[in-house]
C-alpha cells in the first residue's frame, strides 16, 4: 500500500512539474488565490460571530459600526484580489490550454514514423482526450484539482483554529444524566469522530463513482475516434465535400453514427445510474452530517458554555471544515484517480524514438561523395508475418540515375521507407560511406534526402512556404525551383505570387491547383531542399505515360550532379536513365541498363515492358480510331 501511495505521489508530482514547464508561474499564482478563496468564507462566519455577540451584550453604537466597516472592507480587498488574479489566471489557463495542445502535436510529429503508422498510438492519443473530455482528466485535472486542495487545506486550518474552543470548552457547573454526557471529552470525541467517518465515506463515494466512469469511458474510445475523424477531420474539410454530395455519403454517415451510438447506449446508462447512485448517498450523507453539527452546538449553547454569536461562528466553522476536509479528500482522491489519465498521458509522451539514437555527424561534402549501400536487407512491417522486402544488396553509385520498376506490391516504396529510415531493417543494415545509418544523427541523416512520394503533402499556407517547407525562405531560389519544375505558366498568373495561399482552408482568396500544379510544387519543395539524393517516388502515377516521361526528363535535367532515384511502375516513363533495378514480390531480381533488360526475354524486365507496350500501342490505335 505504501508503495503503492509512493508511486501516485512521485506521478503527482511530474505532473505538477510538467504544468510549470508548460505554462510557468501558473501553479504559483493558483496557490496565491487558494490563500484570499479560503481566507473569504471565515471573514463573514468571524465578524457575524462578533456583531451578533456586541448586540446581544452591551450595543456599543462605535464598535458595532467598526464591526461592520472591517467586514465591508475586508470582503471588498479580497473580491479586488481575486476579481483580478481571475483574469490573469484566465489568461494564463487559456495559454496552458493552447501549449498544452502544442505539446500533444509536436510529440506525434517527433515520433518514429512507424509509431504513426500504427492505430495503438493512436488510441492511446484519443484515450488522452478522451479521459480529459469525461472528467478534465490528466494534466488538466492535476491544475484544477491542485489549487482546490490547497484551497480545502487552509479552509481546514481556518476552521479549526475558530472551532478548537467548542470542543474543549466545558461549563463549570456539575450536571447530571444526559446533560453531564453533553458536558464531557467523551461527547467531542464522538462528534470529531461521526465528522471524520463521513468524510471518509463521502471520500469513498468520490473513488467508486470517478473509477466507475473511467472504467465505463473507455469504451467510447472507438466512438470518439470515428467521430473525430468523420465528423471533424472528413465531413469538415471542403475538399471532402464533393465526394459527400456525389455519392450521397451522408446518408452514410449518418447511419454509421447511428449504429455506434446505439452500440453506446448501454455504456451510457450505465454511466448515468451510477451518477445517480453516487449522487444521492453523497446528498443524503451531507444532509445527515449537517443535522448532526447542528444538534452538536445547539446542545453546548444549551449549556451556557458560550455566547449566541459564537453559535453562528461554530456551526460556519464546522461546516466549512466538513465540506473542506471532504473536499480535500475527494480531491486527493480525484488527483490519484487520476493518475490512470495522467499516466496514459505520460505512456504516450514517454513513447521513445528508437530512429533517434545516433550521434554520429554527416560529414558535409561539397562533392556530394556519398555512397549507400543495401547489404542483405530483409523487412517486415509490424504486425505482418510476410517479408515485404527480402534479401536487397544493392549500391546506389554518386551521380547516377537509378530507375526501380516493378509492379504494385513489389517492395519499391518500402525500399525507399528503409533508406529514409522511417523504418529500420529487420534484417541486415543499409550503410552511408560505410557506417550504419543508424550509427549517425537522424536529423543530419535525413538531410541527405529530398523525396516526393505518391501520397505528397501540400499545405494551406503560401506557396513560398510550401516550397521551402518554412516560415522564412529565399524568394529569389523558390522561384526559381518553381520555373525549373515547370510551374512558370502558372506563377505569372498568381496576383500575389510567392505569398498566394494555396486552398481556401483558411483563406477565402486561396487558389485551387490541379494534380499536375501540385505536382510541379513538390518538385520545387524536393529541389529546394538541395539534398545531395533525391527520390521520386511514383509521383506522377496519377498523369498519363507521356506526361510522366516528360516530368522525369525535365527533372533529369536539373537534379544536375546528384544522385537520383525514380520509382515507377511504368517502364516507359524512365528509360532515360542508365541503371535499372527491377523489383518483384519483395525482391530485386535484375538490374542493368534497358537495353540489356529488354534483351533477356526471360527475364521479368522483358515481360513487363511488352505487356505495357502493347497495351499502350491498343490505346493509342483506340485514340487514333475516335
Amino acid at each position: 500500500m505504501f508503495k503503492i501511495l509512493k508511486e501516485d505521489l512521485k506521478l503527482i508530482k511530474r505532473g505538477l512539474n510538467m504544468v510549470s514547464k508548460i505554462e510557468p508561474y501558473l501553479m504559483t499564482l493558483k496557490i496565491i488565490r487558494s490563500v484570499f478563496n479560503a481566507f473569504v468564507p471565515f471573514i463573514n462566519i468571524y465578524m457575524s460571530g462578533l456583531i451578533l455577540n456586541e448586540l446581544a451584550g452591551s450595543r456599543e453604537l462605535r464598535r458595532l459600526i467598526f464591526l461592520v466597516s472591517l467586514t465591508i472592507g475586508l470582503n471588498f480587498l479580497s473580491w479586488l484580489i481575486i476579481h483580478g488574479m481571475n483574469k490573469f489566471i484566465e489568461f494564463k489557463n487559456d495559454s496552458f490550454g493552447r501549449k498544452y495542445e502544442m505539446t500533444l502535436s509536436e510529440k506525434i510529429l517527433s515520433m518514429d514514423y512507424q509509431d504513426v503508422e500504427n492505430s495503438e498510438i493512436h488510441m492511446k492519443r484519443q484515450r488522452i482526450e478522451d479521459m480529459r473530455n469525461m472528467n478534465s482528466g490528466g494534466l488538466w485535472r492535476v491544475v484544477n484539482s491542485f489549487e482546490s486542495i490547497v484551497t480545502n487545506f487552509l479552509k481546514i486550518l481556518f476552521a479549526i483554529a475558530i472551532t478548537y474552543n467548542v470542543f474543549v470548552r466545558f461549563s463549570a457547573v456539575n450536571y447530571k444524566g444526559f446533560l453531564a454526557f453533553i458536558n464531557s471529552y467523551a461527547f467531542s470525541v464522538i462528534m470529531i469522530l461521526v465528522i471524520i467517518g463521513n468524510v471518509i465515506f463521502s471520500m469513498y463515494l468520490t473513488s467508486a463513482g470517478m473509477k466507475k466512469m473511467l472504467n465505463l469511458g473507455t469504451g467510447f474510445l472507438k466512438l470518439n475516434r470515428f467521430m473525430n475523424y468523420y465528423y471533424s477531420e472528413y465531413a469538415g474539410t471542403y475538399q471532402a465535400g464533393k465526394d459527400i454530395r456525389i455519392y450521397n455519403q451522408k446518408d452514410f454517415l449518418m447511419k454509421e453514427n447511428e449504429m455506434n451510438m446505439d452500440g453506446a447506449k448501454p455504456i451510457t446508462n450505465l454511466m448515468a445510474k451510477s451518477g445517480i447512485f453516487y449522487g444521492n448517498l453523497g446528498s443524503v450523507s451531507g444532509i445527515f452530517i449537517s443535522g448532526i453539527v447542528y444538534v452538536f452546538v445547539g446542545l453546548k449553547a444549551l449549556l451556557g458554555i458560550f455566547e449566541v454569536g459564537s453559535i453562528v461562528q461554530y456551526i460556519g466553522s464546522i461546516n466549512e471544515f466538513i465540506g473542506s476536509f471532504s473536499g480535500f479528500m475527494s480531491e486527493l482522491t480525484q488527483l490519484r484517480t487520476n493518475n490512470i489519465a495522467l499516466g496514459a498521458y505520460f505512456e504516450f509522451m514517454d513513447l521513445p524514438n528508437d530512429l533517434r539514437k545516433g550521434t554520429l555527424p554527416v560529414e558535409k561534402r561539397d562533392d556530394n561523395e556519398y555512397e549507400i549501400e543495401f547489404k542483405n536487407v530483409s523487412f517486415k512491417y509490424p504486425g505482418s508475418e510476410n517479408y515485404a522486402l527480402k534479401n536487397l544488396s544493392m549500391k546506389f553509385k554518386i551521380g547516377q540515375r537509378l530507375a526501380v520498376v516493378g509492379m504494385n506490391g513489389s517492395g519499391k516504396t518500402t525500399m525507399i521507407k528503409l533508406l529514409c529510415r522511417l523504418y529500420d531493417p529487420t534484417e541486415g543494415e543499409i550503410t552511408l560511406n560505410g557506417f550504419n545509418i543508424k550509427k549517425y544523427n537522424y536529423s543530419e541523416y535525413m538531410s541527405v534526402f529530398s523525396v516526393v512520394f505518391q501520397d505528397f503533402k501540400l499545405f494551406s499556407f503560401s506557396l513560398g512556404q510550401n516550397v521551402a517547407a518554412s516560415v522564412d525562405y529565399d524568394k529569389e531560389k523558390a522561384v526559381g525551383y518553381l520555373d525549373e519544375a515547370g510551374f512558370s505558366d502558372r506563377f505569372a498568373k498568381l496576383d500575389d505570387g510567392l505569398e498566394t495561399p494555396l486552398y481556401k482552408d483558411f483563406d477565402e482568396k486561396g487558389v485551387e491547383i490541379s494534380g499536375g500544379e501540385a505536382q510541379k510544387i513538390a518538385l520545387a519543395r524536393a529541389l529546394y531542399k538541395n539534398a545531395p539524393f533525391i527520390v521520386l517516388d511514383e509521383p506522377t502515377a496519377a498523369l498519363d505515360p507521356i506526361a510522366e516521361f516528360e516530368v522525369y526528363s525535365k527533372f533529369n535535367e536539373i537534379v544536375g550532379g546528384k544522385t537520383a532515384i525514380y520509382i515507377s511502375h511504368r517502364l516507359s516513363s524512365c528509360r532515360f536513365c542508365d541503371d535499372i533495378a527491377v523489383f518483384h514480390e519483395g525482391e530485386l531480381i535484375q538490374r542493368g541498363s534497358h537495353d540489356a533488360l529488354i534483351a533477356d526475354e526471360s527475364g521479368k524486365y522483358h515481360e513487363l515492358w511488352h505487356a505495357q507496350a502493347q497495351y499502350y500501342a491498343e490505346n493509342k490505335n483506340s485514340q487514333i480510331m475516335c
